[in-house]
């Protein structure tokens, strides 16, 4: 029997512009799904989410982009229709159906009419529960994704991305490519899929979230039905293991002897998703590289043409995180970005930013925030990230009040802290032959062929 739940929000005072989250209905299907529904519209939508606690990182060792693949295929035939029966039934009632995977989560997202949100609802369980995985569906997925990775030999930045995840987490579970690579997908059978699924996915490591203009009783009585009877998976979220140290204080120099431009990767220790540092990192940032009035920008793009585009960035994953630059140039000024680029960077560290510059940023970033909340699938996934990664159910309705309570002090302490206060890794990828002489001093250069990242 489902177990039924309301949490209620309070109303915001009318004197406050607070964003506020609809009511969130809870339950627990019979099966062990945890269920959150909120009503919301005008629109006649609803927008759903199931996420998974079943990434990359928990792909095994020999199997790397097992978890992407097989969340792709899911949809590929259930034990009751083929793949073009699910897109029938789909394309029928004017509803979408996506797929995404990152390192801690796969995600499956229904945006439907609300009108048949029954209907698909009842799909999406169909296919979560019970895929077939048809053998001809694997063999055509493994050649274009391998065909693929063929091609993305030919795009830089994916490649220069792929060896900076692999150099800077090294052996842990968050240092692979979320799809894996050619010398692994090929191995890839409809056997690895089955296995991968009946042991990783299972309701007791997902949640699923509903937004729209749908009865949160109809949302509970509905995920009962359509995921009653769902078995596998762990009864625990897996446990990823805290980093160790991290990359630093090396170079690798991926050669692509065809390559005018040299693509730039730099990065160091950041924090996991929810760190208190969150707030006073995100402004901080913001001033140094993370808008187009940056810092960064302003020294890099503006007044030295050095390239069209550079950011700095933290990615924040569940046990861990990266503070990095991202940018390109010419070949032949591959060592002037470095040296201004990390000099801006030693500059925040070492001096913080302005209480004006603090002020701007706050304006901006809070400014921005609510299109976060505009749409139900927004919410919808909003709502999931808040669960997973126990952000708290006020994250929302105190994000904007969090941002605008940082002090300086907070962003000079956050700097000192992540802007590299140890040396970087620097990962290049570009012509070595003339790239390689211009890195004198800057510590130990590896180069290796950008085939390896196929």
């Amino acid at each position: 029997m489902a177990t039924q739940s309301a949490t209620k929000k309070k109303p915001a005072a009318p004197t406050t512009s607070a964003l506020m989250l609809p009511a969130l209905h809870e339950s627990t299907t019979s099966s062990g799904l945890s269920v959150l529904a909120a009503e919301r519209g005008p629109l006649p939508l609803v927008a759903m989410r199931l996420v998974v606690r079943a990434g990359s990182a928990v792909d095994p060792k020999d199997k790397h982009g097992l978890a992407d693949f097989t969340a792709r295929l899911m949809r590929r035939g259930t034990q009751k229709r083929s793949a073009d029966e699910i897109d029938e039934a789909i394309e029928f009632v004017g509803a979408s159906f996506s797929v995404g995977s990152n390192e801690d989560l796969l995600s499956f997202f229904v945006t439907t009419p609300a009108e048949h949100f029954p209907a698909m609802i009842g799909l999406l369980g169909e296919i979560v529960r019970e895929p077939s995985f048809p053998e001809r569906e694997v063999e055509l997925a493994r050649e274009r994704t391998l065909a693929g990775f063929a091609n993305d030999l030919d795009d830089p930045s994916t490649i220069v991305d792929r060896a900076f995840t692999r150099a800077l987490w090294g052996g842990h579970p968050y240092g692979h490519d979320i799809g894996g690579s050619s010398a692994h997908v090929r191995t890839f059978t409809r056997e690895d899929l089955v296995r991968f699924h009946g042991e990783r996915l299972g309701p007791k490591v997902a949640l699923l979230s509903v937004v729209g203009a749908v009865d949160p009783k109809l949302v509970l009585d509905e995920a009962e039905k359509a995921f009653a009877g769902w078995t596998g998976g762990p009864e625990a979220a897996p446990r990823i293991p805290e980093l160790g140290k991290m990359a630093s204080g090396r170079i690798l120099l991926v050669d692509k002897p065809d390559q005018t431009q040299t693509q730039v990767r730099i990065g160091g220790p950041g924090f996991r998703m929810g760190h208190p540092d969150y707030f006073p990192s995100t402004a901080m940032n913001n001033v140094l590289g993370g808008g187009f009035t940056s810092r960064l920008v302003n020294e890099v793009r503006v007044e030295r043409g050095l390239t069209y585009g550079i950011s700095s960035y933290f990615d924040m994953l569940n046990v861990g995180g990266v503070f990095a630059i991202s940018t390109f140039t010419q070949t032949e000024r591959t060592r002037e970005m470095l040296d201004v680029s990390l000099a801006e960077v030693a500059k925040v560290r070492e001096g913080g930013i302005s209480a004006a510059e603090l002020k701007k940023a706050q304006r901006y970033l809070a400014g921005l925030y609510p299109m976060r909340t505009e749409t139900n699938e927004s919410v919808a996934s909003v709502i999931g990230d808040i669960r997973v990664h126990a952000l708290g159910d006020d994250w929302v309705e105190k994000f904007r009040e969090r941002l605008h309570a940082v002090k300086p002090k907070q962003t000079q302490e956050v700097a000192a802290k992540y802007l590299f206060p140890n040396p970087p890794l620097i990962v290049l990828l570009g012509k070595a032959s003339a790239v390689k002489k211009q890195l004198k001093g800057l510590g130990s250069v590896k180069v290796v062929p950008a085939s390896d990242y196929e």
